[in-house]
C-alpha cells in the first residue's frame, strides 16, 4: 500500500550510514544505496546528504522523515481495519485472554452460544498481562480483540474506557502459599486473617474492594491491609514466596500451582463478565446476547478471574 523504500529510507536515516542500516536489513549496503538512489529518483528530490563523515537529512528529507512515519502507520491501521472488517463478515470473535484472563468460561458457554449463533467462531487471541497492555488492550477493544472475560465494575470501567456485560458474581477469596497454615483450610473464617497481611489492590481499583477494605478497617483492624498495583505473576510470586495472603477469585485456582484459593466466610463478591467496546460491532452484539442467555440458563460454570 506504500512505498516499501519508505521503511529502507527510515531505517538509514535513524542508522546514519548506508552500512548500519544494511546490517539492521540483513541486506547488503549496495542494496540500501540503490533504493534510496530509486526513492530519491522516483521522488525527484535529494533526501541525503552524502560527506565522509556520514549521512544527514536534507531539508526535503527531514519533511519526508516525519510524514513516512505517519504513512506507514496509516496504511498498517488500514489493514488491521480490512481484516477487521473481513473477520465481521465472517463472524469472528476474538477473545483476548492471558494466565490471568483465562478463556475456560467462554469454552463453558460455547455450546449454548453456538446454538443460538452457529454461525459465529472464536479466535483465541494471547497477550501478556502488564499494566501497559491491559490499559491498551481494554481501551481499544474491538481492533484486534473483541472481548476479554473477567472481573470488573462501573469504577473500573470508567478508568479502562470500556464496557462490561455481567453474567453472575464472582466470590472474594484469599490465596496462600500452599506452605502456609491456612492452605490447611478448605474454608476461612474471617477471624483466621487476623494478624495476616492481606494484599489488597488500591484503592479505586474497585469499589466493591474498597467495600471490603473498608469492612475490614472498621470492623477487623487485627488484619494487615497492604496496598500493591496491580495483579500479574509478580504479585502471585510474592503471595507463594512470602507469608502474605493474598485477595484472590475462584477462576485463579490455577493461575499459579504452589498457590491455594480459598473462600472466606464473609458478604463480598464481584461481578464476572465480558469487556467489549462502548461501541461494539453486530457480531459483538449478538455474541453478547447469546452468552448473557448461556450464563440466565443456569449451566453449571466454574468462573475465571481478571487483571
Amino acid at each position: 500500500m506504500y512505498n516499501p523504500q519508505l521503511e529502507t529510507f527510515l531505517r538509514v536515516a535513524d542508522a546514519g550510514s548506508f552500512n548500519k542500516a544494511a546490517e539492521e536489513l540483513y541486506i547488503t549496503s549496495t542494496a540500501v544505496m540503490k533504493q534510496i538512489n530509486l526513492l530519491e529518483a522516483s521522488l525527484g528530490v535529494k533526501l541525503f546528504e552524502r560527506t565522509h563523515r556520514g549521512l544527514s537529512l536534507t531539508k526535503a528529507g527531514k519533511s519526508l522523515y516525519q510524514d513516512s512515519r505517519y504513512i506507514i502507520q496509516y496504511c498498517k491501521d488500514a489493514v488491521t481495519r480490512a481484516k477487521n472488517a473481513m473477520q465481521e463478515d465472517n463472524a469472528v470473535i476474538r477473545i483476548g485472554t492471558s494466565p490471568i484472563t483465562p478463556a475456560q468460561l467462554l469454552m463453558q458457554l460455547w455450546p449454548k452460544i453456538q446454538t443460538q449463533c452457529p454461525d459465529i467462531k472464536f479466535q483465541i487471541v494471547p497477550f501478556e498481562n502488564t499494566p501497559e497492555n491491559a490499559r491498551e488492550i481494554l481501551k481499544n477493544l474491538g481492533k484486534n480483540i473483541d472481548v476479554v472475560g473477567g472481573i470488573f465494575d462501573e469504577m473500573m470501567l470508567d478508568v479502562r474506557s470500556c464496557a462490561g456485560l455481567e453474567l453472575f458474581r464472582e466470590p472474594l477469596c484469599c490465596a496462600v502459599s500452599i506452605h502456609h497454615p491456612l492452605a490447611l483450610k478448605s474454608k476461612l473464617e474471617i477471624q483466621d486473617l487476623y494478624g495476616e497481611n492481606l494484599l489488597l489492590m488500591h484503592r479505586n481499583w474497585s469499589h466493591y474492594v474498597d467495600l471490603l477494605r473498608d469492612d475490614l478497617w472498621k470492623n477487623h483492624p487485627q488484619i494487615h491491609v497492604v496496598d500493591f498495583d496491580f495483579y500479574d505473576v509478580n504479585i502471585f510470586n510474592r503471595c507463594e514466596n512470602g507469608k502474605d495472603v493474598l485477595l484472590a477469585f475462584p477462576g485463579w485456582a490455577n493461575v499459579h500451582p504452589l498457590l491455594k484459593v480459598i473462600p472466606v466466610q464473609w458478604e463480598h463478591s464481584i461481578p464476572y463478565g465480558l469487556l467489549h467496546s462502548p461501541t461494539p460491532s453486530g457480531t459483538v452484539k449478538r455474541f453478547l446476547a447469546a452468552a448473557k442467555a448461556a450464563a440466565a440458563s443456569g449451566m453449571d460454570l466454574e468462573p475465571s478471574g481478571n487483571n
